[in-house]
Order: structure tokens, then C-alpha cells, then sequence
């Protein structure tokens, strides 16, 4: 799930990447174009309503692309993306359209 939050006075948008307590495939990081693919960079912190979740901050009126990344390696996608579209490697990337 994606949520979005502007921030005042900037051209920045927050976006919380989520999943749920229960997902199999935690722990997870999100990577993507905004942060270079990088697993390490915005891993999921569990919140206090039992979800996890990274929120980064992105520049508005963008697209990225966008994956989660498992501790095992595996990568998957979310269901709740705002698109999809083909990547080099084979596979689909997950669209967040600011």
C-alpha cells in the first residue's frame, strides 16, 4: 500500500510504503530509481499498528519505479502500485506516480 503526504511550502512528497504484519516476505526494504536500488538504504520499520513500513521523501510531479526486497533476496512487487511496467531485468517494476 502507498500513501502519500505533501509537504508544505516544498515540491516534496512524503511516500509511506507499507506492508503488513503478517506478510510472509518480511523483512523487506523498498528500493527503486529514488534511492539506486539500494537495499540497504530505506529498509521497513515496524510501526506501532502492527504494519511496516519506509517513508521517503520524494520531489512531486514524478514517476519512480519501485520493488521490495526480502532479507532472503527475493524480490516482489505491490498489489496497491500505481502501475508497472517492464524492467532489463526480465521482470515487472512497480510505478509511484507523485
Amino acid at each position: 500500500m502507498l500513501k502519500r503526504r505533501k509537504i508544505s511550502g516544498s515540491n516534496t512528497v512524503k511516500v509511506s510504503f507499507i506492508l503488513a504484519a503478517d506478510d510472509s516476505r518480511l523483512p523487506a526494504s523498498v528500493v527503486g530509481d529514488f534511492n539506486q536500488w539500494d537495499p540497504t538504504a530505506d529498509p521497513m520499520v515496524r510501526r506501532s499498528n502492527g504494519t511496516y513500513s519506509a517513508v521517503v521523501p520524494l520531489v512531486a510531479e514524478a514517476t519512480y519505479r519501485f520493488r521490495y526486497r526480502s532479507a532472503d533476496g527475493a524480490w516482489f512487487n505491490d498489489d496497491a502500485a500505481d502501475g508497472y511496467e517492464a524492467n532489463v531485468h526480465g521482470s515487472t517494476d512497480c510505478l509511484v506516480e507523485l
